[in-house]
């Protein structure tokens, strides 16, 4: 498994609002947990077992893909859960999201967001545009699956709600201060 591993001032703050957009919209303010998202999943779960939601955060998604191995159990998810609070209190909201950026995978075998950013719109992750970024973002729930270099309507349309949502959350002063949009200095 090939990274091409980036600091977070190589990486454009266009990426950094697209993720928060499409995963998780309430990063900066959570402690890891978005405990209203995880009752709203386990209804839907129950209701429908054969379709399974998650509710994962941003935090909870590098603890699982730095520490921990994939798959379904009981014993890694209370790990998660521990690597999760252990990460939050250490590390802070912008190395996590440097973290993620940098180890969830955004296409087939493209894992990080330099990688993704050269394969598929062939510049580096600094250079990425909106539009560029809301893509790659909006592949992440399938990205096995779904195609950022030629993305189906449903991903093109996916991009698009995703660049709504970031125009809706760039002027959040906690978003400004995680994503580096804000002045030197801020929060």
């Amino acid at each position: 498994m090939k990274r091409d591993y980036v600091g977070r001032n190589s990486m454009s703050p266009n990426a950094k609002l697209a993720v928060i957009a499409a995963e998780d919209q309430l990063f900066p303010d959570h402690s890891g947990f978005d405990w209203k998202s995880i009752k709203k999943a386990r209804k839907y779960n129950k209701r429908k077992p054969g379709r399974i939601r998650g509710a994962s955060t941003i935090s909870q998604q590098v603890a699982k893909n730095v520490f921990l191995w994939q798959g379904r159990s009981w014993i890694r998810k209370g790990l998660e859960t521990y690597f999760t609070f252990m990460i939050e209190l250490v590390w802070g909201k912008k190395r996590i999201l440097e973290m993620y950026l940098n180890v969830v995978e955004m296409g087939e075998g493209v894992f990080g967001i330099e990688m993704a950013a050269q394969k598929f719109f062939n510049k580096r992750a600094k250079n990425l545009s909106r539009q560029e970024a809301a893509l790659i973002a909006a592949c992440l729930p399938n990205p096995k699956y779904f195609k950022a270099k030629k993305p189906s309507g449903y991903i093109s349309g996916r991009s698009r709600t995703i660049m709504q949502q970031m125009n809706n959350l760039q002027t959040d002063p906690d978003i400004q201060y995680v994503t580096g949009l804000g002045p030197p200095g801020a929060k």
